[in-house]
């Protein structure tokens, strides 16, 4: 038994409570209690986080009265809100362990996050908690303060929980080098991550203990025995979703949420959380359901959760705020509204139903269109083959290479070499150039505003005066935003956060929804929105710029094999398991789209579709299934190229299946042509590069992906959205950085192609 070797009132309180161990908690505390570095992959509801930390604690509850007060465990977490759930779940089994034996230490458990009081941050400084749960952003401000570095010294084992949330992107870049900083500080430290999505693992556990560590990888597969079906309105769906249909949809939901005691109804947006719990309250009577949000201030989802775990509420329409391990008490059903763009997605959100060891999680999705109800069917499709998304590696961006080293020598001064070395240990940077590392420092280096003194002599270097306060208020991959403060007056009690745009856009006296309740502006000052409740007066709904998930690369591979393959409505009810009314929509649908083009899209196979709207322009299509990653920037790409030839700038839009171009009646050009208008050898041009960066800057509000990049990119040390101490308007500096990067005498945009048609050559010569 793996329990004979934990301490006896470990042993019993888990008997006690759990019963018999899972399997990652079988496979991983052996490993675990000898040292390994561990990467454990299991189904939600699992026990894998227990697996983690219940090695730990036994070995700190083994050292009694002589344990000191010291910080040996670190729990990193990608969410505030799951770091405040791990606290919540680790005090009530100390409090038992503890009462069973008065002679254990009491362990104290502490969370250091955004939302930590500046009481609780001085507390913690002066007696070190012994397990402290943190983000990757707050360990960043912990390794690069005094205080913070005393406190983290003594840390012997980290945990990583949620690691395919954070390995997909800066995020996870930013991460790998703080955990070697946390390295060159505490000296060897044990690593162990835990995630229910991760493909493949061996990727996700170099990424976890860097090159040259040994990484022991426990897979316990991903999937569990799931309920899950799409439910199909009576109405057939079309390519937009009517007034009709959506009130079917309502009272469908509904139809579920009475015969279930707690619903989850997960959305892609904000603004669809609101109406979708606005209407349900409508349907199913106040007080039943609420929304949650990342919009919602903490205190407003603390009290969300509280309520659904405690039976008071039926429903909560919530974004991808409770798509991680947040303990929200029972939840019988899951209902997914719209596309989710992704299988790992779909796994981790139905997994909330449910959430325990036997439990059977039960999930309904609802497709709004068509081309959701195709998705739907194709992801019930991978769940039956078990296939999964694979997990993005992280990139090896050199701005937050930049604010590591700047933060790094705040902490103390180091040698060049040295600080080379220790970066490279990281997984993304393992391949650093020296001459990218030399340029960074060159960066912060040179200038008036120089944050780093770098001594030529003795190949030393340390940061300036003013260093210390740039790197601790400028860290982070998670880019600043334009929101502004939502207050409850007189109270001054926050209420959550509203876009920019929509609240200089608002008067006194507007009545408006947030958190399911309505609000009336009272006044609008500069970064606040001043409100009194509306005593449930009819509100408006406010909007967040931005935009939702776009679909993964395989899941976007599997819808195109779907349509591909679709033989009739028997063959999508065999391969999917959908009912009869919703594999002959597909089938339709798929038999439709052949006809007219002659063919079926799919990522070998990409169709050009040319026609003339009612107006006379042209409308020009590209069929392409690559997802809208890849459609968006390609179509931006093309635009471009299209605008650089007839000499004036056209509109262009892009979605997870096709690029429509919108050009003029008098425009002529042979449609096959248009497959060699872009070539890798001139898409990774700096002028294209640079045309695309001010194109992306001019149309891209504070909200969207490419205000949000934009803004990331100027995460290094020089002061994020900022210049001469004043805001910089988003995506201002990212126009003026592609100005500075744009040649002199550079060709414009309405420069001519060279073969005389009005439109670009292939680029290659050919």
């Amino acid at each position: 038994m793996p329990l004979s070797a934990f301490h006896p009132a470990v042993r019993n309180w888990f008997a006690s409570r759990l019963g018999e161990p899972t399997e990652p908690q079988r496979r991983g505390w052996p490993l675990i209690s000898a040292g390994k570095n561990v990467l454990i992959a299991a189904p939600t509801g699992s026990g894998k986080t227990l697996a983690a930390f219940l090695a730990a604690l036994d070995s700190l509850l083994r050292q009694g009265p002589y344990l000191p007060d010291e910080t040996r465990v670190l729990y990193v977490s990608p969410l505030k809100a799951l770091s405040n759930d791990v606290r919540k779940n680790l005090d009530g089994p100390l409090a038992e362990i503890k009462n069973s034996d008065p002679f254990l230490p009491d362990l104290r458990v502490m969370v250091r996050t955004g939302d930590t009081t500046p009481k609780d941050r001085a507390a913690m400084m002066r007696k070190a908690p012994h397990i402290l749960v943190t983000t990757p952003e707050s360990l960043y401000i912990l390794l690069t303060s005094d205080g913070g570095r005393r406190m983290l010294s003594t840390v012997k084992t980290v945990i990583v929980d949620e690691i395919h949330a954070l390995a997909r992107d800066k995020r996870g870049s930013h991460l790998a080098l703080s955990l070697e900083r946390l390295e060159a500080l505490a000296g060897p430290v044990q690593r162990i991550g835990l995630s229910a999505t991760q493909k493949p693992l061996e990727d996700v556990g170099r990424f976890l203990v860097g090159p040259g560590r040994e990484c022991e990888l426990i897979d316990a597969g991903y999937l569990r025995k799931l309920d899950l079906d799409v439910e199909v309105p009576k109405s057939p769906l079309e390519a937009i979703c009517s007034h009709e249909v959506w009130e079917e949809i309502y009272e469908r939901m509904a139809e579920l949420i009475r015969a279930h005691r707690t619903t989850i109804v997960f959305c892609n947006t904000r603004k669809m959380a609101e109406r979708i719990a606005a209407r349900l309250t409508h349907v199913l009577g106040g007080d039943q359901v609420a929304s949650h949000h990342g919009s919602l201030s903490r205190a407003r989802r603390l009290d969300a959760e509280e309520r659904l775990k405690a039976g008071k509420l039926r429903a909560l329409a919530a974004t991808a705020s409770l798509e991680l391990g947040i303990d929200i008490g029972d939840v019988d059903l899951v209902i997914q509204v719209g596309a989710v763009r992704s299988i790992a997605t779909l796994l981790q959100r139905v997994g909330r139903a449910s959430h325990a060891v036997h439990g059977l999680p039960k999930g309904r999705l609802f497709p709004l269109t068509l081309d959701e109800l195709v998705e739907a069917g194709t992801l019930l499709r991978c769940v039956r083959e078990r296939k999964l998304d694979r997990t993005p590696q992280p990139p090896r961006p050199l701005d937050i290479l930049a604010q590591q080293v700047v933060a790094a020598c705040v902490a103390e001064p180091w040698n060049e070499a040295a600080l080379f070395d220790a970066l490279r240990k990281s997984w993304p940077y393992r391949g650093l150039a020296r001459e990218d590392f030399d340029a960074v420092l060159r960066l912060h280096s040179e200038g008036r505003r120089a944050l780093l003194h770098r001594d030529g002599v003795n190949g030393r270097v340390m940061a300036t005066r003013r260093a210390r306060l740039t790197a601790i208020t400028s860290g982070g991959a998670i880019p600043d935003n334009a929101d502004y403060q939502v207050v409850m007056e007189p109270e001054g009690t926050p209420v959550g956060s509203v876009n920019e745009d929509w609240a200089v856009e608002s008067n006194v006296g507007d009545i408006f929804q947030l958190g399911n309740t309505s609000w009336k502006i009272l006044k609008v000052e500069p970064g606040i929105v001043r409100v009194a409740d509306a005593k449930g007066q009819p509100p408006t709904l406010p909007f967040w710029l931005g935009e939702a998930p776009a679909r993964t690369g395989e899941l976007s591979a599997e819808i195109a094999r779907l349509r591909d393959e679709c033989g009739g409505t028997g063959w999508v009810e065999t391969e999917t398991g959908l009912g009869e009314g919703a594999a002959r929509q597909i089938a339709g649908y798929v038999e439709a789209g052949r006809q007219a083009l002659g063919a079926v899209p799919t990522q070998k196979r990409v169709i050009l579709e040319r026609f003339f709207d009612e107006s006379g322009g042209m409308q020009l299509v590209v069929h392409a299934p690559f997802g809208g990653r890849v459609n968006r920037a390609l179509g931006l790409a093309l635009r471009k190229r299209f605008c650089r030839g007839f000499g004036f700038e056209l509109q262009a839009a892009a979605n997870e299946e096709s690029i429509v171009l919108s050009l003029g009646p008098q425009h002529s050009f042979p449609l096959a042509d248009v497959f060699n208008y872009l070539h890798p050898n001139t898409a990774r041009g700096a002028d294209v590069h640079d045309a695309l960066a001010v194109e992306r800057a001019a149309v891209a509000p504070a909200g969207t992906h490419a205000g949000r990049q934009a803004r990331a990119r100027g995460a290094g040390p020089h002061a994020r959205g900022r210049s001469h101490g004043r805001r910089v308007p988003p995506g201002h500096g990212l126009l003026r950085d592609a100005a500075a990067r744009r040649p002199a005498g550079a060709d414009g945009p309405s420069a001519r192609a060279p073969d005389g048609r009005g439109l670009p050559d292939r680029g290659d010569g050919r």
